[in-house]
């Protein structure tokens, strides 16, 4: 999943003409050109579409390694509230589904969520919320757990001078994309950003850990040791302007063999270049 924000707004600045009264002279002058004025903040809402060669969410492919689109909207209002919603072609339901003799639709992924953001000192704000994974299917799911997933989180952004990121920890509250007894799962995320201030530049990088909980499916052995894995990303992005960006990176996973496998048996959490294209509006 991936939230964007836009921040692109031209303006011209045009020449003056002044009159300015000297006593009971007026004096016809140009005045000199005004400085343009700062770009304004983006509006309270905020859209986005991008492409991507393969939907990998913390680190673990959703889209059978292949190509994706996705797409959302954002509304921050001024006191800090924020609702928005984000969906994304996905393929792994289905083809879990196939896997095992049996078939279901569920080609998308659509996530909502809500929060609530403060700047408690310059530089530092600090970001809490709930997010909803739904997972539209038809057909049988083959499921015996509901992949639909509850997460509540919390966030510290930081930002010094041009390094910018933030340490997010999220913690599901139902059981997670339909692994057993797996409430109380969580993840956390460590993500740094750096502008170069060259040619639209900014380097990317990341790394988290996914604890999965509970039991695999009633056995002694538990999902912790399956399939539990810590998930790395280092990358760069070129901002076009006009709110169009090109990211390209490398990411990977230490997830255990035959943990996230597609039905052919090749791993879904293996090291790859991912490009993704984005348009922010």
């Amino acid at each position: 999943m991936s939230i964007c924000r836009k921040v692109v707004v031209s303006s011209l600045a045009a020449g003056l003409l002044s009159c300015v009264a000297l006593g009971n002279l007026a004096v016809a002058q140009t005045a000199t050109p005004a400085a343009a004025p700062a770009p304004a903040d983006p509006g309270p809402l905020t859209a986005n579409v991008s492409l991507t060669s393969d939907y990998r969410y913390r680190g673990i492919s959703q889209s059978n390694l292949q190509p994706a689109i996705q797409g959302g909207f954002d509304y921050a209002h001024s006191s800090g509230f924020y609702i928005g919603n984000w969906n994304s072609s996905i393929s792994w339901i289905s083809d879990a589904v196939s896997a095992s003799g049996n078939s279901a639709s569920a080609p998308i992924e659509m996530d909502f969520y809500a929060g609530y953001k403060y700047e408690w000192s310059k530089g530092f704000t600090a970001d809490i919320g709930v997010l909803q994974y739904y997972f539209p299917t038809s057909g049988a799911t083959g499921f015996t757990t509901n992949p639909n997933t509850t997460e509540l989180y919390a966030a510290q952004n930081f930002t010094f001078d041009s390094v910018t990121g933030y340490l997010k920890f999220s913690y599901a509250a139902t059981t997670l994309f339909g692994f057993s007894n797996s409430a109380g799962s969580n993840y956390t995320d460590l993500t740094v950003n750096y502008d170069t201030g060259v040619w639209g530049l900014t380097l990317n990088a990341h790394a988290g850990y996914q604890y999965v909980a509970g039991t695999a499916n009633g056995a002694s052995v538990s999902n912790n040791s399956l399939y539990s894995y810590t998930d790395w990303k280092l990358g760069v992005t070129k901002d076009f302007g006009s709110g169009l960006s090109l990211g390209v990176a490398y990411l990977g996973t230490n997830a255990k063999k035959g943990a996230y496998v597609n039905p052919q048996g090749k791993a879904l959490g293996g090291d790859t270049v991912l490009a993704t294209l984005t348009k922010t509006f």
